[in-house]
């Protein structure tokens, strides 16, 4: 031995007496990972821009390395999926796939504008370029970005961002709650395509009181001008004299579509706030605050449209 890596860069100094220590998150690894990340480091390979390491010389993967392109854990680190450490510890375990093919090489470069890249299964962002918003947006404000008439619109609550953002679907002037935000437009248009079937729950104040069977007849389709509209989901959150509050889930996204369904049976909305949209919660997220979505949440949107 020669003390130097694969690709003729010099390894570490490693002190064999101190034992070699692996970052919290390797607890969820296999046994047989962490020791193999123990021997690999214990030999000098860590993560640098020299050491073009491949783990062990029978588990090279066939994919080409993009010229130019970034290593790999630089990416996942990027995207928010942890530490460069843990992202190494992901790779090793095989937990990682570009464009479909699983890759355990921590110095891989891929091209992350234009390749697919999975943990666990599931797409993370890539792009440094690319925005994920969740926006509480108030009563009175217009779901456009302008406005000829003046009204309030979703611009007045960005600042000064420089992207041209896209809402994913809408709501009415008078209604509330979460909207998403992106300039990731092939997402945004599965998203708000009803083919694509995304759940979208609503609270709702309605009189009181609420029969029992109104569930039902919801499940079962209401007829409106525009056609029948079917709830996925009801149910009756509180009830105190004339009022109640229900929710309601449905996965499509006619104009006022809520308003119109409880209308017809009975119970017209006096105050409407949407809070999940697919996997997304509106949570605490105060009314005009915008938040970034955390790449989990981010994976789960690509995987609820096919992405």
């Amino acid at each position: 031995m020669n003390g130097r890596g694969r690709n003729g860069s010099e390894r570490k100094p490693v002190d064999q007496r101190k034992p070699v220590e692996l970052s919290p998150e390797a607890v969820e690894l296999s046994p047989e990972a962490r020791a193999r990340l123990r021997a690999l480091r214990s030999m000098g390979f860590e993560d640098d821009d020299s050491d073009d390491f491949a783990g062990d010389a029978g588990e090279r993967d066939d994919l080409a390395d993009v010229p130019g392109g970034v290593r790999l854990q630089k990416v996942l680190a990027a995207a928010g999926v942890g530490s460069r450490r843990h992202c190494e510890e992901l790779i090793g375990a095989g937990r990682v796939e570009v464009d479909g093919q699983t890759v355990r090489r921590f110095g891989a470069r891929v091209d992350p504008e234009n390749q697919i890249i999975r943990v666990d299964g599931k797409r993370i962002p890539s792009r440094q370029d690319v925005v994920y918003l969740a926006f509480n947006k108030p009563v009175k404000v217009l779901t456009a970005m302008t406005d000829d008439r003046g009204r309030k619109t979703i611009t007045d609550f960005l600042g000064d961002r420089a992207e041209r953002l896209f809402h994913v679907g809408r709501l009415d002037y008078d209604t509330e709650g979460l909207m998403l935000l992106t300039n990731d437009g092939e997402l945004a248009h599965r998203l708000a395509h009803p083919s694509y079937e995304v759940a979208k729950t609503y609270l709702a104040d309605v009189p009181g009181p609420i029969p029992r069977d109104l569930g039902r007849r919801l499940a079962a389709g209401v007829e409106l001008e525009d056609g029948v509209a079917v709830a996925d989901k009801f149910r009756v959150i509180e009830q105190a004299d004339k009022r109640a509050l229900v929710e309601i889930t449905l996965h499509e996204g006619r104009n006022r579509i809520v308003r119109r369904m409880l209308a017809e049976v009975g119970h017209p909305v006096t105050r409407l706030v949407r809070i999940t949209v697919g996997p997304i919660r509106l949570g605490n997220l105060p009314p005009g605050s915008t938040r970034d979505l955390t790449t989990k949440e981010i994976g789960e949107l690509y995987a609820a449209v096919g992405l």
